[in-house]
């Protein structure tokens, strides 16, 4: 899932050669263009050719953020005659200077955050009031505003400016790795965010992601009109993650339809906020989502629903990056930070990308042959048809007293992630270096992984655990989380230059998950194969993408919503939110279902903690299946070092360098169709 790492938090700058737009900034002092053309001038004469594009750009972009609190407008000539550098070597040398110490801040800022933090996120004990608080601060937060009161900032600004993603696009296929790491550097100083911004910015995003953490739901107290329970009476499922997964899971059971179908109610009274809020996290009343009635041994009693709470942690989001907005002048929205700056791929390009893919007509067909595999019509839970999956046919009960045998605790697993490298294709040094530098730990919530920011530093990989050792669910969750830790490993300890260190977005982390998650069967011995299974694989992964781009389409129709009415209620979100669901169903879903006005798109609890993030996952499905169609037949871990080592270019040079191609839908799209015609 979602990579934290917590580096500066920072966010855009102005192209230095477009008129600047104005930020809202009563400290703001105007360096007049004369001023600027002047100390241009001083320092082309006093340094080398190469460095003349340089020092117009980093003046320019320098002097958009000087404020009165900086100095005079003598002080800030002085400052960009004394620093900026005069040839290349003066050059490498301040960026050296500042990549060590960037590692050492990031990396310490970073590990800070997740000690404040495991008390919210590993399942070790009660959370205690003071905890949430701390959970909440940023470590970082003030590292911005200290680097331009100490001018570190714009000495950073004025030798490594910031360069637009149409710029990297145009020049970056000719660059050096150097020159990448120089406008990797220019990405640091992208904004001047007020610390107390930030701030509340991560509590906010604090506060939503313990939200989500601790809903469950006890499966086991679900009852029928009857009263009667089909679940195990000790069963606890997250939203919407166990929920989700425990639907998948139904495909083989006998009862397996009721047991959907009432899932299935338990997400629309979620997503509608009319589940009683008597039922979240607590095991203390039985309820029929169905009839929406509560009881307590066998009696109905009243209830509160839960009061737009789900809605509320969206809007302090939304509210919190709001106030963002008027410090990032290049990047003015958050969709716009999300997309072009973090991403950097334009939302447009994305939205355009999901929307071939889910309207291609060979989903009709796709759902016909699901309906025949199921012997009924579909249902809207049926996005997650997981019949395509080996598992899908294995008896889990059995998966999960053998995994609760060999993992008893997270010690267990923490030991065997040498033996899984190895057995992915891992030599025996590999794998015990990458392995040890991750640290397992139970997880309150689904699970996640959050990667290093110094190399001395280690991973974290978190996912559910029992009492009694960890399930099919833990393990599967695992097993995904660890290929975000390979890759975090890799992309930090064998790159070239710390600035390039990561992925050029989630979405690529994403997708060495996905292909470490499609093996999990494997690592135990159990894949099951035979001549069809390349077929049902691609398939399989259309069927997810058409899902998952399903639900982020929503996710980023909801953002564009909460712009255009930005004094919204958590009441009036919630009627948004589910009327976008209900569209996005009804034009791109009910041709293919049969049905209509199914609100489920809107389940994803990632669109509460952290919207915007979901589209990394079908960007990550098409990377992954473009990527393990290339590696077929070559040295996984071999192809796995030096793809990840490209580090942090652009998305589509990355790609571009390591298959060939850029991101697309179409190998995809074409493998299904192909498929179809040999399953038929």
């Amino acid at each position: 899932m979602k990579n934290l790492l917590v580096l500066l938090t920072v966010f855009a700058i102005c192209n230095p050669m477009m008129s600047l737009p104005q930020q809202v900034d009563p400290q703001k002092i105007n360096i007049e263009d004369s001023l600027t053309v002047s100390i241009i001038q001083k320092l082309k004469q006093q340094s080398s050719a190469d460095q003349h594009l340089r020092i117009e750009k980093g003046v320019r972009q320098a002097a958009s953020f000087w404020q009165n609190t900086d100095g005079t407008t003598e002080d800030f000539e002085a400052l960009c005659l004394a620093h900026s550098a005069k040839n290349a070597e003066e050059r490498e040398a301040i960026f050296h200077r500042l990549e060590n110490n960037m590692e050492l801040l990031s990396g310490s800022y970073n590990r800070m955050s997740v000690g404040l933090k495991i008390p919210l996120h590993v399942d070790e004990g009660e959370i205690l009031p003071v905890d949430r608080i701390f959970g909440g601060y940023n470590p970082g937060a003030h590292m911005s505003d200290d680097f331009f009161d100490n001018k570190l900032a714009f000495i950073t600004i004025l030798n490594f400016p910031f360069y637009k993603l149409s710029e990297k696009t145009a020049l970056g296929e000719s660059w050096t790795r150097q020159q990448w790491a120089y406008a990797r550097m220019g990405d640091v100083f992208k904004s001047r965010v007020p610390a107390n911004l930030l701030q509340a910015y991560s509590q906010a995003s604090s506060d939503a992601d313990a939200y989500i953490s601790d809903y469950n739901i006890y499966t086991g107290k679900l009852v029928d009109k009857k009263g009667r329970s089909s679940f195990p009476a000790d069963m606890k499922l997250i939203s919407h993650w166990g929920l989700r997964d425990e639907i998948k899971s139904q495909y083989a059971s006998k009862d397996g339809f009721a047991k959907q179908a009432m899932i299935y109610e338990v997400m629309q009274r979620i997503v509608r906020q009319e589940i009683p809020l008597e039922v979240i996290n607590s095991p203390y009343y039985e309820w029929n989502p169905f009839s929406n009635k509560l009881f307590k041994d066998g009696v109905e009693k009243p209830f509160q629903s839960e009061p737009d709470s789900r809605y509320q942690q969206l809007l302090n989001l939304f509210q919190a990056t709001k106030g963002i907005d008027s410090y990032s002048p290049h990047f003015p929205d958050y969709i716009q930070r999300k997309f072009d700056d973090e991403m950097e791929i334009p939302v447009a390009d994305v939205e355009a990308i999901f929307v071939d893919l889910v309207s291609d007509p060979v989903l009709k067909e796709l759902g016909q042959l699901i309906e025949k595999r199921l012997g009924r019509k579909l249902q809207p839970w049926d996005i997650w048809y997981d019949g395509f999956k080996t598992r899908s046919t294995i008896d889990i009960t059995k998966v999960d007293a053998m995994l609760k045998a060999k993992y008893p605790n997270k010690s267990a697993f923490e030991n065997d992630l040498p033996q899984i490298l190895m057995k992915l294709g891992f030599n025996q040094d590999s794998a015990f270096s990458i392995a040890s530098k991750i640290i397992v730990d139970p997880s309150r919530g689904a699970g996640h992984a959050w990667g290093a920011a110094m190399k001395s530093d280690k991973a974290r990989l978190r996912t559910r655990i029992g009492a009694d050792g960890m399930d099919y669910k833990g393990y599967n969750i695992a097993i995904h989380e660890f290929g975000h830790n390979v890759e975090q490993t890799i992309s930090l300890q064998n790159v070239d230059y710390y600035m390039l260190n990561g992925v050029p977005n989630t979405s690529f982390t994403e997708a060495l998950a996905f292909v470490f998650q499609a093996r999990d069967l494997e690592l135990l011995g159990m894949e099951q194969t035979n001549e069809l299974t390349k077929h049902l694989a691609a398939l399989d992964n259309l069927w997810s993408n058409y899902e998952i781009m399903g639900v982020s389409l929503v996710d980023i129709a909801v953002w564009k919503w909460l712009y255009a009415h930005p004094d919204a209620t958590a009441a009036e979100l919630k009627v948004a939110v589910n009327s976008i669901a209900i569209e996005v169903w009804n034009k791109y879903f009910a041709p293919v279902f049969g049905i209509k006005d199914a609100p489920i798109l809107a389940i994803y609890s990632h669109m509460i903690d952290n919207p915007l993030y979901l589209s990394a996952y079908p960007i990550g499905q098409l990377i992954e299946f473009q990527f393990g169609e290339y590696i077929k037949g070559k040295d996984f871990a071999a192809e796995i070092y030096r793809c990840f080592t490209q580090g942090r270019i652009i998305p589509q040079q990355w790609m571009k360098e390591a298959v060939g191609q850029p991101i697309s839908a179409q190998p995809a799209v074409e493998a299904a169709k192909e498929a179809l015609k040999a399953v038929k």
